[in-house]
């Protein structure tokens, strides 16, 4: 499992599997392999519930961006 983090506050979000990462890591840009934070917009959550993303996923991303129309977020494997 992966923690998923506010970039901002550090507050733990919450966590998605292996795959439910994969689909969101193939869908937005890395600066490098080793980038682990990401800049999501209430547009882009948008797009990604008409691509069919896991709902686990989506419950993550609308919980980290709530009212605000964007949010950095950070993931984490657990140990």
């Amino acid at each position: 499992m992966y923690n998923v983090y506010d970039n901002d506050t550090g507050e733990l979000i919450g966590a998605l599997d292996y795959f439910q990462l994969q689909w969101l890591r193939s869908r937005l840009e890395e600066e490098s392999k080793e980038d682990k934070d990401y800049a999501i917009s209430s547009l882009e959550i948008s797009l990604f519930e008409s691509q069919e993303a896991p709902k686990e996923l989506l419950d993550v991303l609308h919980k980290a961006i709530g009212d605000k129309d964007e949010v950095t977020i950070r993931w984490k494997k657990e140990k």
